[in-house]
C-alpha cells in the first residue's frame, strides 16, 4: 500500500499527505492509516488488484480490505513473504519468465539475477538534474569521470552504457515533461553552463535547457552505439 498507485489515489480522495508520508513511518503503521481509507477507493482497478493478489497469495477470502480486517491480511502477507520460496512462488503463479526494471543510473546492478530481473538505464536525473551536486557526485562515483563539459559527459555516459549492457540491460528510458523539446543541442552553450557548475548550481532557464538537450542528444547517440532502444514517456509532469 506504500506504492504510489495507492498513496496518490488516497491523496486524491482526500487523505492528507502528511498522514501517510510522515518521516520514519513504519510499514505496519502506514498500512494501518491507509487501509481504512480504501472504502473511498472501491471503484478503482488498483483496489481490485490488491484484493485479487491477497486472495491469490495470502489466503484472503473477503471482498474488501479495510479497518476491520487489514491486520489479519497484513500478518498473513508478512508470514508468506518471509518464506524462502516466496520469489519463485510469485513468478510461477504469475506465469512470468522475466521482470523488466527501471534502474537509477548509479545502480551497481548486483545482488539479483539480471537474466530474470532485466535492467533498464533510467536517465531522468542526468537530463534534468545535473545542476544538483548530489547528481554529479553520483555520476562521478559510478563512472570515475568528473563532469565539466560535453566531452566528459560523453565519456562518463559510455561507462554507464558499458556497465548496464554488460549486465544485460535491454533499454534506456526517460520521462519527458511537456515543455521539453529534443532539438539538436548548442554545444557552446552547454559547455559554458557545465563549466561553471559549483555545488547546487543555479542555471538560467536557457542554460538548463542547453544542458538537458546536450545530455538527451548524447544519450540518444549512446543508444545507437550500444544498440539499445530509448524508451520515452512523453508529456509527464512530475512536479505536481
Amino acid at each position: 500500500l506504500g506504492y504510489h498507485y495507492y498513496t496518490e489515489l488516497a491523496h486524491s480522495a482526500g487523505l492528507p499527505r502528511e498522514q501517510i508520508e510522515e518521516p520514519g513511518l513504519e510499514p505496519r503503521e502506514l498500512v494501518g492509516r491507509l487501509a481504512p481509507f480504501l472504502d473511498h477507493l472501491d471503484n478503482t482497478v488498483q483496489v481490485s488488484w490488491l484484493v485479487e493478489m491477497c486472495r491469490e497469495f495470502f489466503g484472503f477470502d473477503g471482498d474488501r480490505i479495510g479497518a476491520a480486517n487489514w491486520e489479519s491480511v497484513y500478518d498473513a502477507a508478512l508470514e508468506t513473504m518471509a518464506l524462502e520460496d516466496w520469489e519463485n512462488t510469485v513468478l510461477e503463479k504469475s506465469a512470468l519468465e522475466q521482470v523488466y526494471l527501471t534502474n537509477d543510473f548509479d545502480d551497481p546492478l548486483d545482488g539479483f539475477d539480471t537474466s530474470r530481473y532485466v535492467p533498464c538505464l533510467r536517465t531522468d536525473d542526468l537530463v534534468f538534474h545535473l545542476d544538483r551536486q548530489t547528481t554529479r557526485e553520483r555520476f562521478e562515483k559510478s563512472t570515475g569521470v568528473a563532469l565539466s563539459d560535453s566531452m566528459s559527459l560523453r565519456t562518463g555516459l559510455a561507462v554507464l552504457f558499458e556497465h548496464f549492457t554488460s549486465h544485460g540491460a535491454r533499454a534506456c528510458a526517460i520521462s519527458l515533461p511537456p515543455d521539453f523539446t529534443p532539438e539538436k543541442p548548442d554545444a557552446v552553450a552547454a559547455d559554458a553552463a557545465l563549466s561553471r557548475i559549483d555545488g547546487d548550481t543555479e542555471w538560467t532557464s536557457d542554460e538548463a535547457t542547453a544542458v538537458s538537450r546536450m545530455v538527451f542528444w548524447t544519450l540518444s547517440q549512446a543508444c545507437a552505439d550500444f544498440d539499445l532502444p530509448f524508451d520515452l514517456m512523453i508529456g509527464v509532469n512530475r512536479r505536481v
